[in-house]
């Protein structure tokens, strides 16, 4: 056989394997190696989208909420200005409506909603630390006049805290909030009793320490004292309890929620969840089913963010304290502020400015006991950061 031009075709070049003397040929290792990199290639698109599927099916777990953001964007001219510098204000409403899966057997349904607990977080803008101010719900403030769900007004009224819930939702808890504080809120987080329960369950529990026996009724809580860990329900209970535990005061109620949320940020980062996908998954699920939040936290990549900045701050500058407060004057069943020290906390927020919080001592008295810290460059409360825990 010739090529075009009549010559015959130059012998091909002979295969590596020929090359070498008494080398045997290995046709199924070129075999092997195409099915290799096939099989590779399957496992990679198939990787893709289960995470790409994973990635919807959480994001889409995240309700946004409109109504509010609509409805403070009505009131902007009266709201604090953004902050010039990169800091963030976030506020945390744990809510105690008995609507909804799980949370009819915590009381009747009455149609209402108030804030259980409500804490304003302040990530700072290096992310270099974190400031969880817990806001009593008892707490005696101005609370401006509201959109109703049926569309009609309440007036302004001095009221406690946790009405404006009741009385306009989101919306008018961060008005009322900026009101009291100056302090502009730029993202809210609303989680109500079941998406807190699947949330602790979610790592396995945490870990608290009961100097006395607990039998309390009414937060369906009955545990043995010592060193234990408390899921879903137990937590729950642990949280809410009020007279079965302590003094009974609101105060020391707000204080062991930030004692239970420091044990709670410490064992995540401690136990590599946020490093380990198995573990991360489910927390990731129940987080975003958990959570009510505006336009600007409403994507799972919003969250991550989040999340990596919290990662990155060491659980020391986690802090967390409760405004400094009083039994109100006309009624010790309510509270109001010391000043200047809750003005001066708020400054500091304000500013992006430090804030440092110490423990509580036996000196300190009953942790209602608030008065306001000596001025100095860098203004003291009492508190707590996240690398205590519980048992400390």
């Amino acid at each position: 056989m010739t090529d075009r031009a009549g010559t015959p075709p130059e012998p091909d070049p002979p295969a590596a394997e020929d090359a070498a003397p008494g080398v045997p040929e290995e046709p199924h290792k070129r075999h092997w190696l195409r099915w290799t990199a096939l099989g590779i290639s399957v496992v990679v698109l198939i990787a893709a989208g289960v995470g790409w599927w994973f990635y919807r099916k959480l994001d889409g777990n995240i309700t946004t909420d409109t109504t509010a953001a609509d409805e403070l964007r009505r009131y902007e001219k009266e709201r604090p200005t953004a902050g010039a510098t990169a800091a963030r204000n976030i506020l945390l409403i744990g809510s105690d409506t008995r609507t909804g899966e799980g949370n009819r057997k915590y009381g009747k349904d009455k149609g209402t909603q108030r804030s259980d607990t409500t804490i304003l977080l302040h990530l700072s803008a290096e992310k270099s630390s974190a400031t969880a101010v817990s806001l009593p719900r008892d707490l005696m403030v101005t609370i401006p006049s509201c959109r109703k769900t049926d569309g009609t007004r309440t007036r302004e009224q001095f009221a406690q805290f946790n009405w404006a819930f009741e009385f306009g939702g989101t919306a008018c808890t961060i008005r009322t909030v900026e009101k009291l504080t100056g302090i502009r809120v730029d993202n809210h987080m609303v989680i109500d009793f079941r998406g807190f329960k699947k949330m602790v369950d979610a790592v396995d529990g945490v870990e608290v320490c009961l100097k006395e026996p607990v039998d309390d009724p009414d937060a369906k809580l009955k545990l043995p004292a010592g060193r234990q860990t408390l899921h879903g329900e137990q937590a729950l209970g642990f949280v809410r309890a009020r007279k079965s535990i302590g003094n009974g005061s609101d105060t020391e109620r707000m204080d062991r929620q930030q004692q239970f949320l420091g044990a709670l940020v410490n064992k995540v980062q401690s136990d590599g969840v946020l490093l380990n996908p198995t573990k991360l998954y489910p927390v990731l699920d129940a987080a975003t089913k958990a959570i009510t939040t505006d336009p600007g936290l409403d994507s799972l990549k919003d969250l991550y963010d989040l999340a990596r900045a919290m990662r990155a701050i060491p659980t020391e500058k986690v802090q967390f304290l409760t405004v400094p407060r009083r039994p109100y004057s006309y009624n010790a069943n309510r509270d109001e502020l010391v000043q200047p020290a809750a003005s001066q906390l708020f400054r500091q927020l304000r500013e992006d400015r430090p804030v440092l919080v110490t423990p509580h001592t036996e000196e300190d008295g009953k942790p209602d006991d608030a008065e306001a810290p000596t001025p100095s460059a860098t203004p003291t409360f009492t508190g707590r950061n996240a690398a205590e825990g519980v048992c400390s």
